[in-house]
């Protein structure tokens, strides 16, 4: 039987192309970047070439890109690291409440060590009050870090134009950009934001190698402690071989992400539109637009989102009830209680994420599976769905 997998916000397969740019790094090509000798000189050229495609996708400078392990890392980098060298200046920072967990810990982190933090809200369909954003800011905030695609609802905020008011009250803008990159144009110095995080696992390279973006001229102190690796940013060789499958990953991105984002919301549109209309007491949870091409989070009133998940995975079918990161959390989505869900609606939702190589033969199987498996669910739920 083939899988199905619609869970490409979790993570994506590593492209065939990425692959093969990386096993010379993992045989052959193993030196360390640090090293004199011409082992470590043929590492150091890999790893400048690969700073230099992130940065060419970026449209940044290569020397403002830092190689990290994931988006994790980069955004503990860009919220601790740029506390730790600003807090003396003002120790206000602001972000929302259905920020990637990434962030939120971060800020609970920074929080117990004196930061005050400010957790704007969205609406119903996921969306921030840009009135109550510039309201948010006191003579004290040095920070605002506010994704760019949320990897739960899909929706898309308005980076640039929040960079623009956070510069006019004085503070630094970062935004994790983590489902973002390879779904939708990306370029700084168009955004003006100061950093930006990535993730090598979300755009089919390996797991294990992010990057993090620290416009020239920002000084954002180091969280990781060791070496001066990555010109003193973050201490420890570089995992090479990986980094070298972000850079080709970025390179792919240039010249396929259109096309692919093209194919993905024809698959994804097709998708929600047979739901909502062949499957009652269905609803799509986050604004249709502004959001990425590839993602569709429904809720399924009067099941369970797990057990649509776990009966999906019997007949083959890959999808989520949200952050990959919080899969084994009990309780329902923060997110979409954020967006005034219920929990019992939160915890009927499901997340399809679509990615390059699903097919309309694929979409329609599971929609095949789907109906009856919803259908079935809800002759064991003890909710009425009376009108």
């Amino acid at each position: 039987m083939e899988r199905i997998y619609l869970d490409h916000n979790a993570t994506t397969p590593i492209d065939q192309g990425v692959l093969n740019a990386m096993l010379p790094y993992l045989q052959d090509n193993f030196g360390n970047a640090s090293s004199i000798h011409q082992e470590g000189q043929v590492a150091k050229m890999a790893l400048n070439q690969a700073r230099k495609e992130v940065a060419d996708y970026l449209n940044a400078e290569a020397a403002e890109i830092v190689f990290t392990s994931c988006g994790t890392e980069s955004d503990n980098m860009a919220l601790i690291g740029i506390y730790d060298q600003f807090y003396k200046k003002g120790n206000h920072i602001i972000t929302t409440e259905v920020e990637h967990s990434a962030v939120i810990r971060s800020c609970e982190y920074v929080e117990a060590r004196g930061a005050k933090i400010t957790y704007l809200k969205v609406n119903r369909d996921g969306l921030l009050d840009l009135e109550e954003f510039e309201k948010s800011f006191t003579d004290k905030t040095v920070l605002v870090s506010v994704m760019f695609a949320n990897n739960e609802i899909g929706v898309i905020y308005p980076i640039k134009k929040m960079a623009e008011i956070a510069h006019k009250k004085g503070a630094l803008f970062h935004t994790d950009a983590v489902q973002a990159v390879g779904k939708m144009k990306v370029d700084v110095k168009d955004l003006n934001v100061d950093l930006l995080s990535l993730s090598g696992h979300k755009i089919y390279a390996p797991k294990g190698v992010g990057a993090l973006y620290i416009k020239k001229g920002i000084p954002c102190l180091s969280v990781v402690k060791g070496g001066t690796q990555e010109k003193g940013r973050r201490g420890g060789t570089e995992n090479l071989a990986s980094i070298v499958g972000l850079g080709k990953a970025m390179l792919r991105l240039v010249s396929e992400q259109e096309k692919d984002n093209h194919k993905i919301k024809k698959l994804r549109d097709h998708f929600e539109k047979a739901i909502l209309q062949t499957i009652p007491y269905t609803f799509l949870n986050g604004a249709q637009e502004p959001r990425v091409a590839n993602t569709s989070n429904i809720c399924f009133k009067g099941v369970e989102g797990e057990g649509v998940i776990l009966s999906l995975d019997l007949k083959g079918i890959s999808a989520s009830s949200g952050s990959a990161c919080s899969s084994g959390a009990i309780e329902p989505s923060r997110v979409l209680l954020a967006m005034g869900r219920t929990k019992e609606e939160a915890g009927a939702s499901v997340r399809f994420s679509f990615g390059k190589s699903n097919t309309e033969e694929q979409v329609n199987r599971v929609l095949e599976i789907l109906s009856p498996t919803i259908e079935k669910l809800r002759t064991y739920s003890p909710i009425s769905l009376k009108a």
